[in-house]
């Protein structure tokens, strides 16, 4: 049997809910509805840390951050500075610069670049290794994103993780330069749409299709008004309007409109190229021939309990099912049947064992994930023996069934305990309970929770030791970082 191809199209910040076939009845995303459509949906489906980096390491080694050492967003590391062009460094250096250049300023000026994923083996590598040609359009935010890495041959990179729509800095040319006005969505869509026409047509594909998109920033002004202006009499009822939260910042009525329009403009305008892509699929003749995955790095809370922004929206972090839970869409006609729903908790460190199966490989020790290959074959998964899910996000730890939530925040908390059944919108936390039931299921779900991560963490990489604030990663952690302060606000 001929290896399927596989198109993989990941967003960036977009929550479960920010779907019209998750049940948001506000946002246009007919493609994304079509998908469902056509392909199996999962309603439960988990990241493994609620910030971009540390989850897109899991999704391409199948470890959690505690077993790869990603433990949060990449800061520093992304490129070496001389790489950039030198019309861009001159920018850099001039105090009278418009405003699109500070953002890669600070991330950009002086960098020197480190492979985060060094070392690690990754479904790429493996697809690689069968005889895939694997390309890259889009963001990486893994480090040293000048050099392609794990198998990937065709490398359209971004320099950084997030970026301002309208001027992203991309590799061109192998130096790295701003575009200007050019859609950074659109852009990535191009980039991915140049590989599948000049690909060997001898080999079967992987594409990765990362997109910023719906990550911000939501001003009008970056984003194009088609999109924009679809949402200008949108109630956006659809998202919760409460007061901030308590480890949150304050924010206005005014501001909440602002950032959801732009929020789902964004969402719409991907939507929109990613329906590029499956006409291009279905126009070529690999429609049939072509596994197609849809998810996103980590959600995003867009109001809902009184926050915008992900895991690090607050602090502490938070793991709200808004922040942990992604969307999920897998299409293969050859196997798949259309409208099916998937049972049961699934995470992204499942994705390894899953792709790996079907080159009827086993991922390495240290992968917790369980394969779900045998939706190819055209079964619908019904539930799994352990029905759970992990999450962290450095000293933060969560373990959720699907009756319970519990988050344990190390060395001394604030805890949460959520009955989910009773309260699916985690606002009571029963943490501090003197109920002994209640008392007695978090004890398990600890126990529980803190054993299997002595078993799928690395000592040298244990997130609950590290400084991690939220506000990014900039060195190596343990023994490969030398010492050296690896997160942002550790020295304070």
């Amino acid at each position: 049997m001929k290896n399927p191809n596989i198109l993989f199209v990941m967003a960036d910040d977009m929550g479960y809910w920010s779907m019209g076939c998750a049940g948001n009845k506000e946002v246009q995303t007919p493609n994304l509805d079509r998908l469902a459509e056509e392909g199996m949906y999962f309603p439960e489906y988990f990241c493994t840390s609620p910030v971009c980096s540390p989850a897109r390491a899991s999704v391409l080694c199948g470890k959690m951050p505690s077993g790869h050492g990603v433990l949060d967003w990449i800061s520093k590391g992304h490129i070496n500075y001389e790489d950039v062009a030198s019309d861009l460094r001159k920018a850099h250096q001039d105090p009278r610069a418009p405003w699109e250049y500070a953002w890669s300023k600070q991330q950009l000026e002086g960098d020197e670049a480190i492979r985060y994923m060094e070392g690690l083996r990754t479904y790429t590598d493996i697809l690689a290794e069968h005889g895939y040609i694997c390309g890259l359009a889009g963001k990486w935010h893994l480090g040293d994103a000048g050099c392609p890495q794990h198998g990937f041959s065709y490398w359209e990179p971004l320099a950084m993780g997030g970026d301002n729509y309208f001027y992203p800095v991309v590799l061109r040319d192998g130096k790295f330069d701003m575009l200007r006005h050019t859609y950074i969505t659109n852009y990535i869509t191009d980039k991915a749409l140049n590989f599948l026409r000049n690909r060997d047509t001898e080999k079967p594909f992987y594409l990765s299709v990362h997109y910023t998109a719906p990550h911000s920033p939501w001003e009008r002004n970056q984003h194009p008004e088609e999109f924009y202006d679809l949402y200008e009499d949108c109630p956006f009822a659809e998202t919760p309007n409460v007061p901030p939260h308590k480890w949150g910042h304050a924010y206005s009525q005014e501001e909440r409109r602002k950032r959801l329009q732009g929020y789902y403009a964004a969402v719409t305008a991907m939507d929109s190229d990613i329906g590029k892509l499956v006409g291009y699929l279905k126009k070529e003749g690999l429609w049939d021939d072509t596994i197609v995955i849809f998810t996103a790095d980590n959600g995003m809370s867009m109001g809902h309990h009184g926050i915008f922004g992900k895991g690090n929206g607050t602090f502490p972090l938070n793991m709200y099912d808004t922040a942990v839970r992604v969307p999920m869409i897998v299409t293969y006609p050859r196997g798949i049947r259309g409208g099916c729903v998937a049972k049961g908790l699934y995470s992204h460190y499942d994705l390894m064992p899953t792709i790996a199966g079907l080159m009827g490989e086993a991922p390495e020790e240290g992968c917790p994930g369980r394969s779900f290959q045998e939706i190819f074959q055209g079964e619908v998964p019904d539930g799994r023996d352990a029905v759970v899910v992990y999450d962290e996000y450095g000293p933060a730890r969560m373990i959720r069934t699907e009756e319970y939530k519990y988050i344990h925040r190390y060395p001394y908390g604030e805890n949460e305990f959520y009955d989910l059944k009773a309260d699916p919108g985690e606002e009571s936390n029963l943490a501090l309970s003197k109920d002994p039931a209640v008392l007695k299921t978090i004890a398990a779900l600890r126990s529980r929770m803190e054993q299997w991560f002595v078993q799928y963490s690395d000592p040298d990489k244990d997130g609950t030791k590290q400084a991690v604030c939220g506000l990014g990663q900039i060195d190596l952690v343990g023994r490969a970082g030398e010492g050296r302060e690896a997160f942002v606000g550790q020295e304070g």
